[in-house]
């Protein structure tokens, strides 16, 4: 059963949302991704939202670019944990549309929000949550997170014995 759905507004947003597919995968995290729109399918984003739980999802991430309401509205339907992606879209104004529509929720209606295009982000924020449940999940970022530590211990070590040519 999938555990994180990740729904978008349009399928100009996927090249921004398939970076949360991607560390889901990484991470062993089932997920189903779709596309919604607050404005166009409104009836169909209510009914994704208030199914969420009885489908087995635990953490929503939604993604959209300009007027942003898709993430809000779907948090509006939902008890659970949504986590919401700004999207820099063709109408988008420069991407701060997207930003302040999702980042400026009402109280009693969060929505966790992670950079513009910061889809990869969402999706080990969803999986962190997942993990407060999940040892296994838990250890596999934990091995996660020791890997981008690596990373950063063998860049310094390049950087510090370089010579330029």
């Amino acid at each position: 059963m999938n555990k994180v759905g990740i729904i978008m507004g349009s399928t100009s947003d996927l090249p921004v949302m398939e970076e949360a597919m991607r560390v889901l995968d990484e991470l062993g995290v089932s997920y189903e991704a779709t596309v919604i729109s607050a404005h166009r399918t409104p009836d169909s984003m209510a009914q994704y939202a208030t199914s969420a739980i009885s489908r087995g999802l635990s953490v929503i991430i939604a993604g959209a670019g300009g007027a942003a309401h898709l993430p809000g509205m779907t948090a509006a339907y939902t008890p659970l944990p949504v986590i919401g992606v700004p999207v820099k879209s063709s109408n988008s104004i420069d991407g701060w549309d997207s930003v302040l529509s999702i980042l400026q929720m009402p109280a009693g209606v969060p929505v966790a929000t992670v950079a513009l295009d910061g889809a990869r982000n969402a999706g080990i924020l969803a999986a962190q949550i997942l993990a407060t449940s999940d040892t296994q999940l838990l250890d596999r970022i934990q091995s996660f997170k020791e890997e981008m530590k690596n990373k950063v211990v063998n860049a310094k070590s390049t950087v510090e014995n370089h010579k330029p040519s």
